[in-house]
């Protein structure tokens, strides 16, 4: 419940602090006064936009401050969601800046609008003139059936299920197409994959074969070659070998005449041994090398299937070959993956429309068992509200499709007069009656759902006498069950308010300002006196306001 308001340089007000209390308050003054003012105050709290306007003294900034007391709200879910710091007492500020930037704050937390919003209509809910067409609306409508018939659980169970059954069928339709669109190039791929995997390829396959094929190509140059340096090296006498061994011998017999004669003797040992191991490696490789036109062939062909899969795949390396044949591979078992996958979403919608099937004709039974009682409880409401011929029907017709709500398509009718058809609301019912109609559905509403604080914007418009005294009734029989505000300009239902605030204008310093003020039971007496009879009251004004109140 709204437990307090602080509203400072916001249009006409200058400071103002309101105390609320639970039950049902009325809020009066004369017309022009500035109790749409207070409402402009309250909207921003709730989220709604501002400008500069809303500024009364340009050079300071507006805040407009209110407490919640929202322990029985059930809004820890809504909080974790925004991100934001759950409090049973919760506080929201909003500051207009002379600049014209805005801000909002959540128990101290910055917010967007768009938070402030998706916290504030669970919070406040303002009914004007304009928005008792609210009643027409299929949700509304919905949330009144559904709320008489205390369906919630079954309700929620379907929404959960529709929920995934919604998003089961969006998932299906994107696979469905990927495997539409898959299956025009897996032929091509399968072929490309098979291609890749026939040629069984192995990283650093092409260095080998290159390596190899250039030895087997010049296989007599290089039989040659080694020849003649395995000549060169080992030939007796004349051979590198044997003139070395020459040399090392003269240089042994300096070895002992000083350490640099022994470190040259020492490094021409090891160049000799190098050599000599040189010389072995050589008429090795001469004796393996040998001429082989087959192998030389077959390694000719694979290294021209190597060259013709990298210039159709635009690649240089059988690593860039091999990275191919893996990622089609991926491609080509997805779609594998894919029937699955398909399979499995088509399982699962089928189960769920099973079970979506039970729980909407459960939600049908619940709310057929209840239409009668709640078409009675408002024809009788609105009978008392002056409409002494009206009907109510509510039409509960099956549509073949799952909807948000079930598989109900509902129609609330109405007909203020005797032998007329009942038709949709917005067609047959004028503004005040729809005012009527939607105080006589919030009253009943109020008995079944935990109602957020409610605010009745001049609801009463085009009523008066019995029909307001008995308006006002039910509004105050509403406020035993939850908090409700009306702004009112009869007395009749300002009468019936457990606390009464008064908004009006006074000058001073040369200014006009709108103030607003609780008033006592003395207060309250005259002002339903000038509200009955004007400013030059008679006792009989004042004995009826007494009435009023008592």
């Amino acid at each position: 419940m709204l437990s307090s308001l602080q509203i400072k340089n916001y249009a006409l007000i200058e400071e103002v602090q309101l105390q609320f209390t639970e039950g049902f308050t009325v809020i009066t003054g004369e017309t022009g006064a500035g109790k749409s003012i207070l409402l402009g105050a309250l909207g921003l709290i709730l989220g709604k936009r501002a400008d500069l306007s809303s500024i009364g003294n340009p050079e300071e900034k507006c805040v407009i401050e209110a407490h919640f007391n929202i322990q029985s709200y059930d809004l820890k879910k809504l909080f974790e969601e925004e991100d934001l710091d759950y409090e049973a007492q919760t506080i929201i500020r909003r500051e207009i800046l002379p600049s014209g930037k805005s801000r909002a704050f959540v128990n101290d937390t910055p917010v967007t609008l768009h938070q402030l919003s998706a916290l504030g209509e669970r919070l406040v809910d303002i009914h004007s003139q304009h928005q008792t067409l609210e009643v027409t609306d299929l949700d509304f409508q919905f949330q009144v059936i559904d709320a008489f018939a205390e369906n919630a659980e079954t309700l929620s169970a379907y929404k959960r299920l529709y929920h995934s059954y919604r998003k089961n069928e969006q998932e299906l339709k994107k696979l469905r197409k990927l495997k539409e669109e898959a299956q025009k190039e897996e032929e091509y791929k399968t072929y490309l994959l098979e291609e890749l995997l026939a040629a069984n390829l192995k990283p650093g396959e092409q260095e080998e074969l290159e390596s190899a094929f250039e030895t087997l190509n010049n296989v007599e140059v290089i039989t040659e070659s080694l020849a003649e340096a395995y000549q060169t090296l080992s030939q007796e006498e004349l051979g590198i070998n044997d003139l070395l061994l020459g040399v090392k011998v003269k240089l042994a017999k300096l070895a002992g005449f000083g350490n640099q004669f022994s470190e040259l003797s020492s490094r021409l040992e090891a160049v000799h041994i190098e050599l000599e191991d040189i010389a072995e490696t050589v008429n090795d490789l001469a004796s393996d090398t040998e001429s082989d036109p087959e192998e030389l062939a077959k390694t000719e062909s694979r290294l021209k299937l190597i060259f013709d899969l990298q210039k159709k795949h635009q690649v240089d390396t059988v690593t860039e070959l091999i990275s191919i044949r893996e990622q089609l591979d991926e491609e080509v078992q997805s779609l594998t993956n894919l029937d699955a996958d398909i399979l499995r979403l088509e399982r699962e919608i089928a189960q769920a429309k099973l079970d979506l099937e039970e729980l909407a004709k459960k939600l049908t039974a619940q709310r057929t068992e209840v239409i009668p009682a709640l078409t009675e409880r408002l024809r009788l409401i609105l009978v008392d509200l002056g409409m002494p011929n009206a009907r109510f029907e509510v039409s509960l017709t099956d549509n073949t499709s799952f909807l948000e709500n079930g598989k109900d398509e509902l129609h609330f009718l109405f007909t203020a007069n005797k032998g007329m058809r009942a038709q949709e609301l917005k067609k047959a019912a004028s503004g005040g009656e729809l005012s009527r109609i939607m105080l006589a559905i919030k009253s009943v509403l109020s008995d079944y759902a935990n109602l957020p604080t409610l605010i009745f914007d001049e609801i009463d418009t085009g009523v008066s006498g019995e029909v307001a005294l008995k308006m006002g009734r039910i509004m105050k029989a509403m406020g035993s069950r939850m908090q409700l505000l009306s702004i009112t300009h009869l007395p009749q239902i300002a009468g019936q308010g457990a606390s009464h605030f008064k908004v009006y204008k006074e000058d001073k310093d040369q200014k006009t300002t709108t103030a607003i003020r609780a008033l006592s039971k003395e207060d309250r007496v005259v002002e339903l006196a000038e509200m009955l009879g004007g400013k030059a009251t008679s006792e009989s004004a004042f004995e009826h306001a007494r009435q009023l109140l008592d």
